[in-house]
Order: structure tokens, then C-alpha cells, then sequence
């Protein structure tokens, strides 16, 4: 049996007649850029996130990086992120000029250790990224304490957890700011790439959507030396017809998840864990083994596919080199990265591929 890693094919099955309607009403509506496709779906995922706005934008990096712009963090500031997760994230404040601070995360959730991002705060410090990684959102209360403590803005990266739950609240709605992405293979994607920013502070929503619309606030007006970032009307079209159906698609996801946490039960691999009080929406479902190659290959010999996020922590990156930050200054994120193998999860998984990957790891051996 083969499994990949990750299809779309089930959910855009599921779509095929609404998505092709929603092409045509773009294509014969002949307005492809700012138009009310776009200005539909703002509306819609910001209810959808219970905030107040939302400003569509050409990626998630982007989004990131206008919220850092539009709140005025530059050269001389620094901004705290996760030592493990997708390197956009540090890249987002790197593009403002600010310095990216890494902090490292707790083993139990992968995401950000709150103690760890306040031993890293100093004078310079004016905001806080938040990643919900995998899908499971961060430690935001006791993060918004630290953030209230010290002044500090708190942005959520919800990249990889479109409607999330923490605290009955959805991811959005949980920090000062937050920034999507809606890359096709996310929960909720789209046919291309795109973002938002989903914020309930108006005036920090007019300037990201100036500073996203080449710094105008309105034709051949620029207040801001701006970016190009702006979701075009065909995407947003698509994410509407998919958001109508996240919350199902959510719902199949974790029931994989489920299905994986009662089913796997090799001593050899360590399963995610789930914070008590969220809802995580499992973009990834990511296990940990000392045995990661072994359990690749033993995998991928059977068939089925799986992913590494992410082998190379941040601070060793080359792009990153310039820092200078040692191998071994920051192990737990280092661990994770040498450690942790996705595993299947798509919507739409039958029974029969669910059982072939838990008895594949079950019967894993070393």
C-alpha cells in the first residue's frame, strides 16, 4: 500500500464543483487584484478567527514581517522567536532589520518555552513571536504575561494552525497580531500562495494593509515606503469556498491524530503531546525516536512517505551564520531537529491506511 505523506486529493474532490464555480465568478467578473472576492474573505476569516480585521497579504512570511513594520520594530530592536520551527519566521524580522532573538522550546509541545523566552528578554526587546507549531497553539497566557510584563508586543505565527482552539478561543484572536500563511498544503490553502494578518487593533490594520498596497492609503497616495503584498482575487475566492469546510476538515484531522495517539505503542517513539484546554488541529503529527533514519527507511520501504520538520534548527542555518551562535548553545531545539519524523496525515485517510502506518511503527525495530 502506498501512502503518501501528505495529498490534497480527497479535500479538493470534495470542492472540485464549488472551486470551479469560484474560478469563473473571478474570471467573468474580469477584477483580479483588491476587488470583493478579497474584501469578502477578510470579512469572513476575521469573524471566522473572532477578530475584528483582517488584511490579506501575498504570503505568510509577509504578513509577519508587516505586523513587525507597521508596529515601527527596525534596526537597534530585537523580537524573540522559537529556536524550533520554520525558518519564515526569523527571515520575517530579519526584513524589518530587527535582530531575531531564538528561544528554545519545551519537548512536550515543541512549541516555546515561556521561562526560556524571558530569561531572553533585554532593553531591546519589543516583541514576542508566538509560533503555534504543528497546529497546537503556544502557552499564550502565560506569554501574555511576560509580553504585559515588559512592554512587549505578542504576534502569534498561526501559520500551521488554522482554527486552533485555546481557551474556547481561535488562534488570531489570541495575541496583539497575528500572521498567516495560506500555502496550499495548510490547512487552510489556497491554489498559490498567500497570507494574512489578523489583528483587532484598527489602526495597526490600516497601516499593514498601506505598507502591503506599496505604502497607499489610497490611489497614487503613498504614506509609506510600502511592499508589493497584496492576495489576489483568485486565491481569496478559493480560500472561501475552503473555509466553509476548515472546521470539518479539522475535525477528520484530529481524529487521525486520535487514532495514531491510542494505536502507537512502540517504546522506541515518543508521540506528541496535547496541551489540556486547546483544540490542536494537527497540521503535522510529528513523533520522536534517537532512531530517526531507521524508522524512515523502515517506512518508506513499505511505502509510506513521511517528512522532517525541521532537520536544521535555525542557528545553524547558514543563512543564520553570521550570528554565530554555536552548535550546542541551543539542545533542545537541537534534539528536536535530530530527532522528530512526521508521519502521514492528510484529510480524507481511510481506516486501512491509518492501521498500515500504526503497525508499521509498531513493528518498527532498531
Amino acid at each position: 500500500m502506498q501512502i503518501p505523506f501528505s495529498t490534497l486529493k480527497e479535500m479538493h474532490k470534495e470542492v472540485e464543483a464549488e472551486m470551479a464555480d469560484a474560478f469563473r465568478r473571478v474570471y467573468e467578473n474580469s477584477w483580479f487584484i483588491q476587488g470583493q472576492e478579497c474584501e469578502a474573505f477578510e470579512r469572513e476569516f476575521a469573524s471566522y478567527c473572532g477578530a475584528e480585521h483582517c488584511i490579506g497579504c501575498g504570503n505568510g512570511l509577509d504578513a509577519l514581517m508587516l505586523i513587525l513594520k507597521a508596529y515601527g520594530i527596525g534596526t537597534g530592536d530585537e523580537v524573540i522567536v522559537p529556536s524550533n520551527t520554520f525558518i519564515a519566521t526569523a527571515l520575517a524580522v530579519t526584513y524589518t532589520g530587527a535582530l531575531p532573538v531564538f528561544a528554545e522550546p519545551e519537548l512536550s509541545t515543541y512549541n516555546v518555552d515561556p521561562k526560556e523566552v524571558e530569561a531572553k528578554i533585554t532593553a531591546k526587546t519589543k516583541a514576542i513571536i508566538a509560533v503555534h507549531l504543528y497546529g497546537q497553539p503556544a502557552r499564550m497566557e502565560e506569554l501574555r504575561r511576560i509580553a504585559d510584563r515588559h512592554g512587549l508586543k505578542l504576534i502569534e505565527d498561526a501559520a500551521q494552525a488554522h482554527g486552533a482552539l485555546y481557551r474556547g478561543a481561535r488562534t488570531g484572536s489570541l495575541g496583539d497580531a497575528a500572521g498567516f500563511s495560506f500555502y496550499p498544503g495548510k490547512n487552510l490553502g489556497d491554489l498559490g500562495d498567500g497570507g494574512a494578518v489578523v489583528t483587532n487593533d484598527k489602526a495597526l490594520a490600516e497601516k499593514v494593509r498601506a505598507l502591503g498596497n506599496y505604502g497607499s492609503d489610497y490611489k497614487y497616495h503613498h504614506i509609506y515606503q510600502g511592499n508589493n503584498s497584496r492576495l489576489d482575487e483568485l486565491q481569496a475566492a478559493f480560500l472561501r469556498v475552503k473555509l466553509k469546510h476548515l472546521d470539518d476538515w479539522n475535525r477528520d484531522r484530529r481524529a487521525t491524530a486520535r487514532a495514531y495517539s491510542a494505536g502507537i505503542c512502540n517504546p522506541l517513539v515518543t508521540l506528541p503531546g496535547e496541551m489540556d484546554g486547546i483544540e490542536h488541529v494537527y497540521h503535522i503529527y510529528a513523533v520522536k525516536t534517537p532512531y530517526r533514519q531507521e524508522l524512515e527507511q523502515h517506512l518508506g520501504s513499505l511505502g509510506i512517505g513521511t517528512n522532517k520538520h525541521y532537520p536544521i534548527p535555525m542557528h545553524l542555518q547558514g543563512a543564520y551564520g553570521s550570528l554565530g551562535i554555536p552548535k550546542g548553545a541551543l539542545p533542545v531545539a537541537e534534539d528536536i531537529s535530530a530527532t522528530i519524523l512526521s508521519l502521514p496525515l492528510s484529510y480524507g485517510m481511510t481506516r486501512e491506511e491509518i492501521g498500515a502506518v500504526i503497525e508499521a511503527v509498531n513493528d518498527f525495530q532498531k
